[in-house]
């Protein structure tokens, strides 16, 4: 079967992804701005209590993947801190500055996630070689690789999708994300990816002023399980057959 697998942002999203199907969360903070950071413990934890596993997306800044000493401990400490938290797994990724996958750092972080599942983010996205990167991934006992095949949007990079999972061979889960649609849906999944991610966010206003210094109110992100709903019914339709 084709896990689902749903981007939020705190326990309300997680609770509208258990309620559309999904088969488990990817939490993060600040998704629309910066397209993940590392949430807090008490987030993980409160998350966590919804009931689906729980991924931790450990990104402790915005920008490249490329990580000096400081960084690369800090990294080391929030998977700790996650997996402390309740996560049944992280998300990571580390590159070196000739865009290859940073082994060095890897190896730290799957040694720090303790047997919990370890995903590589989409840096994958951006490697020099991304057939050569799944060797080192399957070396470094990385699960699963998170990937639009390199391009804006899953949806767009069927071929490549469809050609990694043959070069994993099962090694590693293919999980494809980027942009992910329900009208995009069934065609990545005929490229037999081990995995969907997607972000299914809608739209609120909210109520009051947008910050402490006044002014009008801001919109702010939710995930929509109908959109959560229309994935899972596509993946379920593949596992039928």
């Amino acid at each position: 079967m084709v896990t689902v697998e749903v981007a939020v942002q705190d326990a309300a999203g997680a609770r509208a992804a258990l309620a559309g199907g999904a088969d488990r969360v990817e939490l993060c903070a600040g998704l629309a701005a910066t397209g993940g950071l590392s949430p807090t413990p008490a987030a993980v934890a409160r998350v966590a209590a919804v009931g689906l596993p729980v991924h931790v997306l450990v990104r402790p800044r915005a920008g490249g993947f490329v990580h000096d000493g400081d960084e690369r401990a800090l990294l080391v400490a929030e998977v700790r801190d996650a997996v402390a938290a309740g996560a049944a797994g992280v998300v990571v990724g580390a590159l070196t500055p000739g865009l290859e996958v940073d082994r060095a750092v890897l190896d730290a972080l799957v040694a720090a996630a303790a047997g919990a599942e370890v995903t590589f983010h989409r840096a994958f996205d951006v490697v020099a070689d991304r057939a050569a990167a799944l060797d080192v991934l399957a070396g470094a006992g990385v699960t699963r690789v998170l990937t639009s095949g390199g391009a804006a949007r899953a949806g767009d990079a069927v071929g490549e999708l469809a050609r990694l999972v043959r070069h994993a061979a099962g090694r590693v889960e293919v999980m494809a994300g980027g942009g992910l649609t329900p009208a995009a849906a069934p065609a990545v999944l005929a490229a037999g990816v081990d995995a969907v991610h997607l972000s299914a966010r809608g739209g609120v206003e909210d109520r009051g002023p947008s910050g402490p210094g006044g002014g009008d109110g801001g919109g702010r992100d939710v995930t929509d399980v109908d959109v959560v709903r229309a994935v899972v019914a596509a993946a379920r339709a593949v596992a039928r057959g």
